[in-house]
């Protein structure tokens, strides 16, 4: 009897393509977990600053800055940064060297490095005038979707002192990020460590962000609402200082005005905001910032021209 229903015979017919799942992407650095709330609030100011930035080439640049405030001594800071050819991203270029000093030459220096294709090296010095602060040193692997950092801190192989900070972050998802971060310190008489977890969702519009561990909690929450509003939520809670803070945060961006405006309030009675105009066609823009402090009744505000 043949196939009166003109059906094919089971070995013709086609077979399904199995699904080709995108690979996770990488978690980035542990470091930059709480980045995208942080860039919300505003920076603190008081004085006035005069910014001027001069482009030298394509490789290297630098910055002059006058300070005046009441608090203190007029201060100027000579920021210098070299760029090397290697770009991986609008952000990261390879090698990178960054030096700021001030007036009475204490000295901030930072060196990036890419060792290899996945494997990156920082370097970071301070010193205040003639003496070393700290210098840190920094080894930093990234996988497709996990991230490994290892940090010595102020090595003394004579005073036997050191501070070790380990870091690690696996994509489990393609919204899901888990991590931790362990912290060793040594010196004479001194010894301890202290376990932080971590974990960070991103959804479309929103990120939320958890660190806890036996030294306190902190978690931030920052919501994209449209292409001008943005706000962001920080909760911090300190078991050794038994101090806790929450904060509210704004970022609002008028691009026909060309201004931003940034503003927080938090739970110690802290309000403050900073509005930023640009003057086009002029390479110029000017910020004016003030912070009030109701519980302690402390006022300060500041005004800023970068130009360049």
């Amino acid at each position: 009897m043949g196939n009166t229903l003109g059906l094919a015979p089971m070995g013709t017919l086609p077979r399904r393509s199995p699904r080709r799942e995108e690979p996770l992407p990488n978690p980035g650095s542990f470091d930059e977990l709480h980045r995208l709330c942080k860039d919300v609030f505003p920076a603190q100011m008081e004085g006035v600053k005069l910014v001027v930035n001069k482009v030298l080439s394509s490789h290297f640049q630098v910055a002059h800055t006058v300070h005046m405030s009441a608090l203190g001594l007029p201060g100027y800071h000579l920021h210098a940064a070299y760029a090397g050819d290697w770009q991986l991203s609008p952000t990261e270029v390879f090698p990178t060297v960054v030096g700021d000093m001030d007036s009475s030459g204490s000295l901030n220096a930072q060196v990036l490095l890419l060792l290899a294709e996945r494997l990156r090296a920082k370097a970071i010095f301070q010193t205040q005038q003639a003496k070393f602060l700290t210098w840190q040193f920094d080894g930093e692997y990234r996988g497709d979707d996990y991230t490994a950092t290892l940090t010595l801190g102020n090595p003394d192989l004579i005073g036997e002192s050191v501070i070790m900070v380990a870091h690690f972050l696996q994509s489990v998802t393609h919204r899901l990020v888990l991590g931790g971060e362990l912290v060793y310190h040594r010196r004479p008489g001194e010894e301890g460590a202290i376990l932080t977890l971590a974990g960070k969702y991103s959804a479309l519009h929103w990120v939320a962000t958890l660190n806890v561990g036996s030294g306190g909690a902190h978690a931030s929450y920052y919501h994209r609402a449209n292409e001008q509003v943005q706000v962001g939520v920080e909760f911090e809670a300190n078991t050794r200082l038994q101090d806790t803070t929450f904060s509210f945060g704004y970022h609002l961006t008028l691009p026909q005005a060309n201004m931003v405006f940034r503003g927080l309030v938090d739970s110690n009675w802290c309000v403050g905001a900073v509005l930023e105009k640009k003057m086009p066609p002029l390479p110029v823009t000017l910020a004016l910032g003030a912070f009030l402090n109701h519980w302690r009744n402390r006022f300060h505000c500041g005004f800023s021209v970068t130009v360049g």
